[in-house]
């Protein structure tokens, strides 16, 4: 007959306690770390719609038509009303879009839309300010419409009109004024290289990662006028003058953001973030 060592007995014995013991140590600590850290669900994301914004073709479209409605030669009237027969507009029996004078002729310099509004789904209302070389500045209000198939239609005959409303801007805000000698050193001396486009003087007052995108037109800072605190407590706003290789002087304002690393002052954006 066999025989087993004593603790192999003792084992095989007290074995299903030891492992019924393991098991419910094993649900105590699942238990505590549900009531510690229970599982987050992750929050259910919902999609909004895509806004439908601004319609760039239909804008487009609109200046197009204004500018074969304002370009004439009275010499071939038929150039105008052929221009304007291909942008299908909906128009009735009251008289032709545009009939031009027996003599003389216009051109367009320049078109953009400045003002838009929904008429109804679907059709917009433009207003087009247009430079011309013998009327001067004009605008003219447009509609258009985007069928369900996509294609595009001025609806309507157009009209002139006047500018969008405007009014003096408001007083600039009180801010406070840049008492700290060092920042109003490095703010000056970082406008200076960023007019001229000297990248690499410039960088010495870069702060770490900064990005900034020097103008193409090289200019000359005559003076800092201004330099203040914005609002935000983290950037400051310059004015100043400049001058361009042509003479030409120009009053501008920037905003820097900046920051003090090690007791020393740095920039780490000019105006905008080129990258942003």
């Amino acid at each position: 007959m066999a025989t087993r060592p004593l603790w192999v007995i003792r084992l095989s014995r007290e074995m299903p306690r030891y492992l019924l013991g393991m098991a419910a140590l094993a649900g105590l600590a699942a238990s505590a770390r549900f009531a510690i850290a229970p599982p987050r669900t992750a929050p259910l994301r919902v999609i909004a719609p895509a806004s439908a914004g601004a319609d760039r073709a239909a804008e487009g479209y609109a200046v197009l038509f204004v500018r074969r409605y304002l370009t004439w030669n009275g010499s071939a009237p038929q150039q105008a009303t052929q221009g304007l027969g291909s942008y299908g507009s909906s128009t009735d029996e009251a008289g032709a879009p545009f009939v031009a004078p027996p003599t003389g002729e216009q051109r367009v310099e320049w078109a953009e839309v400045v003002q838009a509004r929904e008429r109804a789904r679907g059709e917009h209302v433009y207003t087009v300010a247009a430079q011309t070389d013998s009327a001067g500045l004009l605008y003219l209000s447009v509609g258009v419409a985007r069928a369900p198939a996509g294609t595009l239609s001025v609806s309507g005959y157009p009209g002139f009109v006047g500018a969008p409303a405007a009014a003096p801007a408001p007083p600039a805000p009180h801010l406070r004024e840049v008492s700290d000698g060092a920042l109003l050193t490095v703010a000056t001396r970082a406008l200076r290289n960023y007019l001229a486009g000297s990248s690499g003087e410039l960088a010495a007052d870069l702060a770490g990662g900064a990005r900034v995108s020097p103008p193409g037109l090289g200019l000359t800072l005559e003076a800092l006028q201004r330099l203040e605190w914005a609002p935000d407590g983290h950037s400051v706003r310059a004015v100043l003058q400049a001058q361009d290789g042509r003479g030409a002087q120009y009053t501008l304002g920037y905003e820097l953001d900046v920051v003090r690393d090690q007791g020393r002052w740095e920039v780490s954006a000019v105006q905008m973030d080129p990258f942003a």
